[in-house]
């Protein structure tokens, strides 16, 4: 087996992983009313490029070899790099949803009984799920020995956090108020201490 072909199938392990640990929630949460909030169209366009960085578009180029004059050579400490980064996007994105637990939402949206969550990751970070999809699309760049597929990943993740992160901020002021202005003053966004 090529270095390359191993990480095609890390990364296909990664994406199933990642759909086995949401898919528990998703059908959870569609049990808990939803008060505030819902799909508006620039949360559409964040959702889908995330979906077409992070999967489609991989996921296409995994399948096909296509685009393959994009390709570059694969290396054994790239792929083991893109593992263990993956590894920890799915380890953070798995504790992400089990701290929010009926709070979490593929929306933007406000639960019944929402409340702060500050626990978990949510103690260093007010977004870690973006910090997940970060990783994963970096994992993504070392995995995938092509310019194209590798860094889909990332600009589907900037387009989704530079769509949604301050919405949903200003979302969790207007509900929690001066308790969630407090946690802001606390945490970063996204990197422990840095940003």
């Amino acid at each position: 087996m090529s270095v390359a072909s191993l990480g095609e199938i890390i990364w296909v392990i990664g994406i199933v992983a990642w759909y086995v640990i949401r898919y528990p929630f998703e059908r959870r949460a569609r049990r808990v009313r939803i008060v505030a909030g819902g799909r508006s169209s620039s949360d559409t366009v964040g959702l889908a490029s995330a979906l077409l960085g992070l999967a489609i578009l991989p996921g296409f180029h995994v399948a096909t070899g296509i685009p393959a004059a994009a390709d570059h050579p694969a290396s054994l400490w790239s792929v083991a790099l893109g593992t263990i980064i993956f590894c920890s996007a799915l380890w953070i994105f798995r504790m992400s949803h089990k701290e929010l637990g009926r709070n979490w939402s593929i929306t933007l949206e406000i639960r019944e009984r929402h409340e702060l969550v500050s626990a978990g990751p949510y103690a260093l970070v007010r977004h870690p799920m973006y910090t997940s999809f970060l990783l994963m699309g970096l994992g993504q760049l070392f995995l995938l020995p092509n310019w194209i597929a590798g860094i889909s990943g990332l600009i589907g993740f900037a387009v989704l956090f530079l769509l949604r992160v301050d919405k949903e901020e200003r979302m969790m002021l207007e509900t929690l108020g001066s308790q969630y202005r407090a946690y802001m003053e606390r945490t970063k966004r996204i990197f422990p201490y840095l940003y």
